[in-house]
């Protein structure tokens, strides 16, 4: 038996400008201006030409606020085709972007060649055949961040037969393998770490400490990593001197070629360019968001020429040709008022962060930096949550002291003997410091380290030291062992 009725829902929809600020506000900067250039080119309502200026430098054209508030006042379609062009010459209908500089410039940080560019460059120096170059290329796109092959090269000729449709063999990719491992930094394409550091130590200039790291490495690596110096010096009839000098050369060697950031909050990216800039002075924090080359967005004049013509013609064809560029006009005037709420809803959220760690903004010590999670900044600012993560998110922030990701002034707390709520940033930069000034004949154990941070005031469990510790990359007490 089928049984029919009807069922009252309530349902949430976003509006198409709603949409657009929602993907607008997760882009950084640069992202925003390439979006914007996409827009010009999929809407041919859209022109980037410079306006036209009157004798104190403002533009003749007209403002999207003024052209909304016309269409508010506006009863059907066909007086909105006729509002546009009452008073206003054709050529001047458009969407005014402009800010105060025509041309602005926004500052750019970490610029450099990134790091597959850098090898695919200096492969293209090499002399090798068309077919050994793209098997060399591929194992370079194969590389991980850290600049590492993990890849076995049985797997290697699978995929390259897989996704580049190149037949190769196994020896074939080892031999281009060692031609990759040639490349600068020295140590790229390394199978694992102790590969990495001997290839490393192969273009040093060979002296005796230089050949006895080598020999260490090679014949005595899990030794050594797991710090039984001792062992190896019996093993080797060398003394702490020697050992000295052979630790020495392999501190210097780089663990990670690739140049992975260490910086968890760091994109990593060719560029980054700040979305905020925070000046203090006087004590006074002064924000400002860079101006952007975006380029203005006007209405192309030959489309405005057709709104104009429209109402005074009954051809059925100019009506829809009519039409379609009024329904590209407000694609475009709801991109530009997306826009618009992107920016003030940025500022607003920034405006919140510095008012929440103005302590912090000051001088940038980061024990200053309060406990603060992504609903601190909602209740200040009644946005939703997912609003401020994606403001936050890919953002940056230029003060005085440095350039910071914005998800960096973010943490949990914990609680003090006093029961005050303290930053988990305060506590591991304490902590850093403790194991930054240890004796490294005698590193502090993790339940040394409670104990030391608990005469300072901070509440901390042993599996909470340890956490922190992975989290700031710093290994075990036994790891941190020096002679």
């Amino acid at each position: 038996m089928i049984n029919q009725g009807l069922e009252l829902k309530q349902q949430q929809k976003l509006s198409p400008l709603q949409i657009q600020t929602i993907k607008l506000i997760e882009l950084p900067v640069q992202e925003l201006e390439k979006r914007v250039r996409e827009e010009i080119e999929e809407n041919p309502v859209l022109d980037d030409t410079a306006p036209e200026r009157d004798e104190n430098g403002q533009p003749k054209d007209v403002s999207l606020t003024e052209i909304q508030d016309k269409e508010r006042s506006d009863a059907s379609a066909e007086e909105a085709y006729s509002t546009y062009s009452d008073d206003i010459p054709s050529y001047n209908l458009k969407v005014n972007n402009w800010g105060k500089d025509e041309r602005p410039e926004y500052n750019t940080f970490s610029v450099k060649q990134s790091f597959t560019q850098s090898l695919q460059e200096q492969l293209g120096y090499r002399h090798l055949t068309e077919h050994e170059r793209a098997v060399a290329s591929f194992i370079i796109g194969s590389l991980d961040d850290r600049g590492y092959l993990r890849r076995d090269n049985e797997s290697l000729v699978d995929d390259i037969a897989f996704r580049a449709g190149i037949e190769t063999t196994p020896e074939e990719v080892e031999r281009m393998v060692h031609v990759v491992q040639e490349f600068e930094p020295s140590g790229v394409g390394a199978r694992d770490l102790r590969e990495c550091l001997l290839l490393q130590l192969e273009d040093r200039r060979e002296t005796p400490s230089v050949k006895l790291a080598t020999t260490i490495l090679r014949d005595w690596f899990d030794d050594f990593s797991a710090r039984h110096f001792q062992k190896i010096m019996t093993r080797l009839s060398i003394d702490k001197d020697q050992m000295k000098e052979a630790m020495d050369e392999i501190k210097k060697l780089n663990p990670s070629p690739g140049g992975e950031a260490d910086d968890n909050y760091e994109d990593k990216v060719q560029q980054i360019v700040p979305d905020f800039v925070l000046d203090y002075e006087n004590g006074q924090f002064i924000l400002s968001m860079p101006r952007f080359s975006i380029p203005e967005l006007r209405i192309n004049a030959k489309y405005a020429d057709i709104l104009e013509s429209a109402k005074y013609t009954s051809d059925r064809s100019e009506k829809e040709a009519a039409a379609f560029v009024k329904q590209k006009l407000d694609k475009a005037k709801w991109f530009i008022e997306a826009i618009r709420q992107r920016q003030n809803t940025l500022e607003s959220t920034m405006k919140a962060i510095i008012e929440y760690q103005k302590d912090y903004f000051t001088d940038g010590d980061e024990t200053k930096l309060r406990p603060m999670v992504l609903k601190d900044i909602a209740d200040r600012t009644g946005f939703d949550i997912s609003t401020v993560s994606r403001v936050v998110n890919s953002k940056y922030i230029e003060t005085h002291f440095g350039v910071f990701a914005l998800k960096y002034f973010f943490s949990e707390g914990l609680e003090n003997k006093e029961g005050e709520e303290v930053s988990t940033r305060e506590i591991k930069k304490v902590m850093k410091d403790l194991i930054d000034a240890e004796d490294k004949q005698s590193p502090l154990t993790d339940d040394e380290l409670v104990t030391l941070l608990g005469k300072k005031g901070y509440n901390v469990a042993r599996r909470t030291i340890a956490k922190y510790r992975t989290q700031l990359d710093i290994p075990k007490a036994r790891l941190r062992k020096e002679l």
